[in-house]
């Protein structure tokens, strides 16, 4: 298979063939329709002239006469009536009139062999040195009658510029090659540099650098490369942490039941402690029924975007029916709540936005203090709505903040029980809100608590 850096050159220097071949083909268009016609009239004109001149003059030379016209550019042969010819000027390569056409313009007819020459390449027509590609004109000279066939000398004429023009049209078409070479390897430079760094992350290497420094397409394209290649060590990374996280929240309730159930088959066991290990088991069995469901919910979400099941719905009455469903958590915590509720209407998934404003509730419950406080707001701003939670938590550090709705992910490193979760709530938070074209915003302060603010479209 050929480098794309070959087919590049080899496509540049067959259109420069071919734009070289269609120039010469409509050049010697050109010739034929228009330049030979006007030469040929030229030509003529200037023979008459010196025939004319010729004619008039009772004591001129003729040799001399056509010797000096000759030397001046031009090739002459002269006939006379009794079939006597001389040649002035360069010598005709061919001299291939016949004897019809000088008897001919003997007896008073102009001969236009320039513009009669047969249409072959403007090249071969202008240049031919054959005494058919000339102008035969009739004169009288003291009372004699003669034939006068002349065209220019193009040897003469042009013998230097045609050999500065051969070195020209040959040190273009080189230079012309040479650029091609250069300016195509300065274009697939880039695309070989892609290509390998292609290669590279596909053997699962992110941390390609591309030295490529250009304001063009491929300049672009290699700042988009770039940015894809962060982006998938950033996937790849989160990835890991997936797998990692989930089987640490899979393995180790798993564990716990396996343990438990040992302990709960002990015959010497007393029914108080067997009640107590039951209830783990039943607790541990829950957290992975949650975990697998909010999985499965989060598949469901992105597998059907284009599935939702829009209505109209009043958001101020869902969200006090999340309130109420969570009112005894909210007072066993001794949590205070404040609400700002005005009837809104809007457009979407009620379903799936129930679980937006009971995942942000449980997070807000979750991780307050004793006594604290949450407070929710719904502000109809028109176009949009606003819902924001905000609680008197624990709060999060900036770093922790960033990573918050990432799968599995939980500020909690150490990963105890103090605080149940999955880390996947708001995940779906955020997966929610943008298959209703809005966002998610956080702000936290470590001691302080958590404001998160849903912005929604009222579509």
């Amino acid at each position: 298979m050929k480098s794309l850096y070959s087919k590049f050159a080899i496509t540049t220097i067959l259109i420069m063939i071919l734009s070289g071949v269609l120039s010469f083909i409509v050049s010697n268009h050109y010739y034929q329709v228009t330049l030979k016609k006007q030469n040929d009239e030229k030509i003529t004109g200037f023979a008459q002239k010196i025939a004319d001149f010729a004619s008039k003059q009772k004591k001129i030379s003729l040799k001399d006469y056509f010797t000096h016209i000759g030397g001046i550019g031009y090739q002459i042969l002269l006939v006379d009536s009794t079939g006597h010819q001389q040649s002035f000027g360069s010598a005709f390569r061919k001299k291939n009139l016949p004897d019809a056409v000088k008897e001919k313009v003997l007896n008073g007819e102009v001969y236009h062999g320039i513009r009669q020459f047969p249409k072959q390449t403007f090249v071969t027509g202008f240049f031919a040195n054959e005494l058919e590609n000339s102008i035969g004109v009739p004169f009288t000279y003291q009372k004699k009658s003669y034939a006068i066939f002349i065209r220019p000398d193009i040897k003469l004429m042009f013998n230097e510029m045609h050999i500065l023009f051969g070195w020209l049209l040959l040190l273009s078409i080189l230079l012309s090659v040479i650029l091609v070479l250069v300016s195509t390897n300065y274009l697939v430079k880039p695309i070989r540099k892609l290509n390998a760094a292609t290669k590279e992350i596909s053997e699962g290497n992110f941390s390609v650098k591309l030295d490529i420094d250009r304001s063009d397409e491929l300049g672009d394209l290699a700042v988009s490369f770039t940015n894809m290649s962060q982006k998938l060590a950033k996937v790849e990374q989160l990835r890991r942490e997936l797998i990692s996280n989930i089987s640490h929240d899979i393995q180790s309730p798993l564990t716990n039941i396996k343990g438990y159930l040992n302990l709960i088959d002990d015959q010497n066991l007393e029914e108080k402690e067997k009640t107590q290990y039951i209830q783990v088991v039943q607790s541990e069995v829950e957290r992975l029924s949650t975990i697998t469901k909010q999985l499965l919910l989060l598949a469901s979400i992105e597998s059907k975007k284009d599935l939702m099941k829009i209505s109209r719905f009043n958001l101020a009455e869902q969200l006090k029916g999340v309130l109420h469903q969570y009112q005894w958590s909210i007072g066993d915590k001794g949590i205070m709540m404040s609400y700002s509720l005005p009837e809104t209407w809007i457009n979407g998934d009620s379903s799936l936005l129930y679980s937006v404003w009971e995942n942000l509730l449980t997070n807000a419950i979750k991780y307050n203090n004793e006594n604290g406080n949450i407070e929710i707001d719904l502000i109809d701003s028109g176009s949009s709505v606003k819902v924001t939670v905000k609680d008197s938590g624990i709060g999060l550090e900036q770093e922790q903040l960033k990573r918050i709705f990432d799968r599995f992910y939980r500020a909690d490193t150490s990963r105890t029980r103090s605080v149940d979760g999955t880390g996947l709530g708001l995940s779906i938070v955020q997966s929610i809100v943008q298959l209703h074209h809005g966002k998610v915003e956080a702000v936290s302060q470590v001691g302080k608590g958590t404001s998160v603010k849903v912005t929604l479209p009222k579509m």
